[in-house]
């Protein structure tokens, strides 16, 4: 059965300041999921979500995977929405309108492998900025692309409230 993760009520409150922060946050969901004391309560592992917030913030440096225009509206409004996005954090439940399963790089991952990935991913991200503009927000400065990815792990992470015992 797939959840409407708009609708979720269970997520985890999580802010993250620097990228360490939300790595130490993957650890630490991994350690609790090893102990089977890690419930998800949208349609995710936790593999799947730290790898897919992993390639996202890679597609900003090696290019980002061909997607569909999104309508005018959609197009027009994200742009004002920017400083909400970085500053406060990304909605639940937005999809790639004609992407399988409704964004790129959701495929089954190993939780380790996406840890290792995520690492990667977030230590290039603090060594330089990405050289193209985000295909909805536009023109990014570093901090932008910080922010940005630390709400998209933001959004992801909180799927999984760990419990206190198995």
């Amino acid at each position: 059965m797939i959840i409407n993760t708009r609708t979720v009520k269970d997520r985890r409150k999580v802010r993250f300041e620097k990228v360490a922060d939300a790595v130490r946050d993957a650890e630490a969901l991994a350690e609790a999921e090893r102990r089977g004391a890690l419930p998800a309560v949208g349609n995710w592992t936790l593999g799947q979500a730290i790898g897919h917030v992993a390639a996202w913030a890679n597609y900003a440096f090696d290019g980002y995977p061909e997607m569909p225009q999104p309508p005018w509206f959609v197009r027009a409004l994200v742009p004002v929405f920017k400083n909400y996005f970085l500053n406060k954090g990304l909605p639940a439940g937005a999809k790639l309108g004609k992407v399988p399963g409704g964004t790129f790089a959701i495929e089954p991952m190993e939780t380790e492998r996406a840890i290792s990935a995520l690492r990667a991913a977030f230590e290039r991200l603090e060594r330089q900025s990405p050289p193209a503009s985000h295909p909805l927000l536009g023109a990014m400065t570093h901090e932008d692309w910080f922010k940005l990815n630390l709400r998209h792990a933001e959004l992801h992470f909180s799927f999984f409230p760990p419990r206190q015992s198995p």
